[in-house]
């Protein structure tokens, strides 16, 4: 369904939403820049979400204030690693949106910390790939006989 993103367009800050092991859930406030049926966010090597995203791509987004107090509903999104020429793409995109802090302030902070960014990418989770398409299905030994797919975690 395009146009999920849209209410994010001229949003500037949103509450990210990353869930732990145990299901608990964390939001963080990132800034955001939205292209068609995706979104961009930047983050930290050494952040807890991006930890958290790569043992768990389900997200919510949802608008909020720079603080984190959320403005309006969430919505249900995939999160995925970038690298390579769609890292540049949306590095560029947030570099766009926000000149002082993403083209400046934000690189120089992470080179004088010797961090490395990384860049996200966000899709409904209706619209993208599936665990099963990317691989990345996780499956309890039960659940082979069983013919069911069991929780992760």
């Amino acid at each position: 369904m395009p146009g999920v993103f849209n209410p994010f367009v001229h949003q500037r800050t949103v509450l990210l939403t990353t869930y732990r092991r145990d299901g608990t859930h964390v939001g963080t406030p990132v800034n955001i820049v939205v292209d068609g049926d995706r979104a961009f966010v930047r983050t930290l090597d050494t952040a807890w979400k991006l930890k958290r995203i790569r043992n768990n791509p389900t997200v919510e987004i949802a608008p909020s204030t720079v603080r984190g107090k959320p403005t309006g509903p969430a919505i249900g999104a995939r999160a995925r690693v970038l690298g390579g020429s769609e890292s540049d793409y949306a590095s560029h995109a947030l570099n766009k949106n926000y000149p002082i802090l993403h083209g400046v302030l934000v690189p120089l902070a992470h080179r004088l910390q010797r961090n490395k960014r990384y860049t996200l990418s966000l899709r409904p989770s209706h619209l993208g790939p599936t665990d099963f398409e990317t691989g990345k299905i996780r499956w309890h030994p039960r659940a082979l006989t069983e013919m069911r797919e069991v929780p992760w975690w």
